[in-house]
């Protein structure tokens, strides 16, 4: 045992130690049926109360409608899924191309917000929406693609449709052929 070389761990090693162990084990501590989990799973396909695209990324939920002049309406939801009043929610919505994006602003309609400006032209428009829910709350940031085509199966536009029996993915670019 004399040519053993002594191993010496100093208690900041351990706690490093064991502060890394710690990091790698939490993500598995959440249950299923915490209420503070992330959401990168999917929920069911519900309509909302004006027939527009639930987004589930924010609590409340929101219902995202495209108005007939190609405005954005959100509407936040009750638990029931019924419109409740605004709050101290802010919102901003950057859609269109890159190089020529289309910035919109929103102010309380009724029991909504509505944008001040319309959608740029198109049917498939990229869209980023930022919303924050009080002053001093971190933003939440949504990315989607609204698919204003009409769904071949039901009378909503894709982006809202609620349709079960089909899925609604981008079709593959074609294949060059050799």
């Amino acid at each position: 045992m004399k040519n053993l070389p002594s191993i010496r761990i100093s208690r900041r090693s351990a706690f490093l130690a064991g502060l890394c162990l710690c990091a790698f084990i939490q993500p598995g501590w959440a249950e299923k049926g915490d209420k503070k989990h992330d959401h990168d799973h999917e929920h069911a396909k519900v309509a909302g109360p004006n027939g527009g695209r639930v987004l589930h990324e924010v609590h409340p939920h929101a219902e995202l409608l495209v108005t007939k002049d190609r405005k954005l309406q959100l509407t936040f939801l009750t638990e029931k899924g019924k419109a409740t009043a605004p709050g101290e929610q802010t919102m901003t919505v950057i859609c269109g191309k890159r190089t020529s994006p289309t910035r919109m602003r929103f102010a309380r309609k009724g029991n909504s917000f509505l944008s001040d400006k319309a959608l740029p032209k198109g049917l498939r428009i990229p869209t980023v929406i930022q919303i924050k829910m009080a002053p001093g709350k971190k933003s939440t940031i949504i990315r989607l693609n609204l698919n204003l085509d009409n769904c071949s199966a039901c009378d909503s536009l894709e982006y809202a449709c609620v349709c079960h029996h089909h899925e609604h993915k981008e079709k593959p670019a074609a294949k060059p052929k050799k």
